[in-house]
């Protein structure tokens, strides 16, 4: 009967069951765009977790990004305005 020659590794033993717990992954559609996403996960494309919107997308925030700079510089414009016109009433007073 044949015998080992030499004893076997535990890292050599355990690389054996090394794939034993590797399952499939399964995969859910979003409900609002039908994008492939993990189960119990927020969708990336639209934002929606079980029919309702909880959190924003990119070009949500984007566009919030861009009208909220845009009223900064109107209101840095104004400011200036405000500013120039003051000045002007200065001058022309004394």
């Amino acid at each position: 009967m044949p015998v080992p020659k030499r004893k076997r590794s535990r890292a050599r033993r355990d690389k054996r069951f090394a794939n034993k717990g590797i399952k499939v992954k399964v995969f859910a559609k979003c409900s609002n765009c039908q994008e492939v996403l993990c189960p119990h996960q927020a969708c990336k494309g639209c934002g929606h977790y079980k029919g309702k919107q909880v959190i924003a997308t990119k070009t949500e925030r984007l566009v919030k990004r861009t009208n909220e700079r845009k009223e900064i510089v109107e209101k840095r414009a104004a400011r200036q305005q405000s500013l120039q016109a003051s000045e002007g009433k200065q001058e022309s007073n004394e």
